[in-house]
Formats: C-alpha cells, structure tokens, sequence
C-alpha cells in the first residue's frame, strides 16, 4: 500500500465534462477506462464529484475508488468549480494489489453474442437506422418500411417482473444488456433482445446495436436468485473492506475517514437485508399481501439517503407511524424509491423533499418537492412510456410509468398535484388492509 507521488495529481474538467488537463497519472488512468484526454471523464466517481462541485458551486473534498487491469485505487479527491471548468486535485493516490472476480461469472448462462454483425441498430432517439434481412423476416417487415421509424413501432418491449426494462437499464449506464423480452406488435410472438449502446466520439449515447433470439427466457425464480447471489458477494467485501478503514485497522486515520466507512458498511448492511427480504418474496406468490406502508416509506428513504446528501436535499418524513394496506412490499418500495429519487434530482440544493404517509379512503404516501413544478400539459404525458419532461439525455423515461402500472396491478394508483414552478406532489395510493 504506498501513494505514487508526495503532491497532488492535478486535472482540469471543463462544462461539457472532458477532461482537458491531467498529470500523467490521471491521464493514464482515463486511458485504463476507455477514453482519453480531451474526451469525457471516464472515470465514474471522479466524474460525479466534478459534476456535483460544478452544480452545487462549492469545493468539494470526497474518497473515490478507481481501478487500473492491475491495481484498485483508493483517491481523496478535491474539486473546485471556476467559470469555465473544475479543477481536480487528487490529494491521496494509494494502489492496492487488485482483487479477483468476486462472484461466480463462470456459473452464468452465456449471454447472446453481440460481436456479430447487429440484428438492427438504432439512433440515440432509438429509431432504427440498420435493419438485416434476416431480422426483417423475423418482425415481418421490410427494411423500407422499417427504417427511420421507432424500435418500439415493431417491438413492444416487455418489463421483468420487477418492472425494469434491462435495454432502457442498458441506454442509462451505457453498459451492454441480455434478456429484453419483447413481442413484435404484427404477431405477438415472443423473442429476447440483447445489445450495446453506440457512443459518440465525446462519450454521449448515439444508439443501440443489436442481436434478437427466440430462446424462452429463464424462469423469474431461477433469474432472481442469480441475481440475489451476484449482488450479495460483493455487498459482503464493501461491508468487511468498511469496517478494516472503521477500525482504523491498517494504521491511523482521520476521524471523519472513519465516519465514512462506517456510513459505508451501514449502507452495504441495509441493502443485505432488503435482498433477503426479495429472496424471500421472490419465493412467496405474486398475490398482494398486508403490508405497513408507512414502514416501507422509511425503508425506501433509507435507500435514497446518499442520493440526497450527495444532493444537498433533507428528506423530511411525517404523518402515521404505521398505515396497513395490500400491496407488494418489493414492488411498493421500487416505486417509492422512484418517486423519491424524482423529486430529490429535481430540488434544489438545500431544498426538502417531504414524505407524508396518510390514511384516508385509501392508504398514502405523497412525496413532495420544491422543484420547478410539471405544467398541466405535461401532467398526465409523463406517466406514458419513453416521455419525460427533462431535456433530453436526462433519465430513461419509464419511471414513472412502470411505477404507475405497478401501483394500479395492486388497486392503487399514482397521482399528480403541481404547478409549473411551484413543485411536484406525487401521492401512492393502495387499499386499506
């Protein structure tokens, strides 16, 4: 364990997000991740901390962790926004050996291959631009017909159960995705997609290319464990790697490191214990069941409570303690945690976001924001499939309407109260139990 270098590693970000300035550390670790100087910062948590020090406005001083093919990286980082840019001062560089896999790859089914010429391929708003013969037959529609004109035109793309769409997944953290189950609208037969997102020569998304298969899809059990298992492992070395920084057990450390790590392996904790209660409901079946709404509430902030502090945003939880209702408990806290998360990404720093949990001729929760409010012809577009009122590139789009139609299979439903510029009102509303 040794820092490479006694003085700071500097590096320039500017508006646009490009990193063009950086000692040759820095610049040598933009090139491990797939970019290069002049192009978007490509390192994740170095990019968000000059993204937040450029929104907030103020200096910001943050641990992040990097990785090269032969080392991982334990950084504190200082960002401070000027007119034009964000200047970078890596105060701390320590290199450890890097760690092996740390969950079962090899136990995985290998996934459709994507290396080969692509099935289609779409522009960044996803209409398709490349159509193979092949797929054309398979959709049942000519390349003339097809091209220029949405994906979702011939494919009606199918969510998992617990309501994500792995390609809308995909399009988000421009990563490559298998298992998209879709039906093409001209015969309802079923098929699964797979793909990876085209990047423009800055890094932003430009598309997606992809392969299509008939292959039935793995049962929702056997896919929900996979994946229960693959996320545990790794939650168990964040919260054992937490508690050896905790303990200060390499050697002294500033108090407010600790309090990090401690922060840290709560966090990791709490998402150990929210994946053993979907285990669990994952072998449960899918009929609603009496749930404390009020308590989901809690839980859901308690996953959103980073995303807030990052933010500079106070979560203010009121009303009854506890408000019994039917519903789904995974599927009731997926929904929460996107409302939450909607209406912390649209305040403004400093502001509070209020939680409200009422009984009433049906149990709610309202989520409340200072943000700049949806205008009344937005009101109801944005609960419809691939809107959004965001300028464009910000979210996916689905949200909202996943979240709704999750709420209204449990007999409940989601509602808006705003005006533009004076915030946002989303209320969850289920049966009484």
């Amino acid at each position: 364990m040794a820092s490479t270098a006694p003085d700071p590693i500097r590096g320039s970000v500017d508006e646009h997000g490009r990193l063009v300035r950086a000692d040759p550390p820095l610049a040598r670790l933009q090139e491990a991740a797939g970019s290069r100087l002049g192009a978007v910062l490509a390192v994740p948590q170095l990019s968000d901390i000059a993204r937040l020090a450029r929104q907030l406005g103020v200096t910001l001083s943050r641990p992040a962790l990097a990785a090269t093919d032969s080392a991982d990286l334990d950084l504190w980082v200082r960002a401070e926004p000027l007119a034009d840019r964000v200047e970078l001062a890596i105060e701390s560089w320590i290199e450890r050996p890097a760690r092996g896999a740390r969950w079962p790859l090899a136990d995985l089914a290998d996934p459709p291959s994507t290396s080969a010429t692509p099935a289609f391929t779409t522009d960044a708003e996803l209409r398709l631009l490349t159509l193979t013969p092949a797929a054309a037959t398979l959709l049942a529609a000519t390349a003339a017909e097809a091209l220029g004109q949405p994906l979702t035109g011939l494919l009606d793309l199918r969510p998992d159960p617990d309501g994500s769409l792995p390609l809308l997944t995909a399009v988000a953290l421009r990563r490559e995705f298998t298992g998209q189950r879709a039906a093409i609208r001209s015969s309802g037969a079923e098929l699964l997609v797979a793909g990876e997102p085209r990047l423009s020569p800055d890094g932003g998304f430009a598309g997606l290319q992809c392969q299509l298969s008939s292959r039935d899809s793995p049962p929702v059990e056997t896919a929900t464990a996979s994946f229960d298992a693959l996320l545990r492992e790794p939650l168990d070395v964040i919260v054992d790697e937490a508690e050896r920084i905790a303990d200060k057990a390499e050697g002294p450390l500033r108090s407010d490191y600790a309090a990090y790590a401690t922060d840290i392996a709560g966090a990791a904790r709490h998402l150990l214990e929210v994946l053993q209660a979907m285990g669990q409901e994952a072998a449960t079946s899918g009929r609603p069941e009496r749930i404390d709404l009020a308590e989901l509430a809690l839980e859901a902030a308690g996953l959103v409570q980073a995303q807030a502090s990052e933010a500079g945003v106070t979560l203010d939880i009121d009303g009854v303690p506890t408000l019994s209702t039917l519903g789904q408990p995974r599927q009731v806290t997926q929904i929460l945690v996107n409302l939450i998360g909607n209406a912390i990404r649209h305040s403004p720093a400093s502001g509070v976001v209020r939680i409200t949990s009422e009984a009433g001729a049906m149990a709610s929760v309202t989520v409340a924001d200072q943000g700049p409010g949806v205008a009344p012809a937005d009101a109801e577009r944005i609960f419809e499939r691939f809107e959004q009122v965001e300028p464009q590139g910000v979210g996916a789009g689905l949200g909202l309407a996943i979240s709704r139609r999750l709420a209204q299979q449990m007999g409940g439903n989601i509602s808006l109260e705003s005006k533009a510029g004076e915030g946002a009102r989303f209320t969850l509303s289920l049966p009484l139990a």
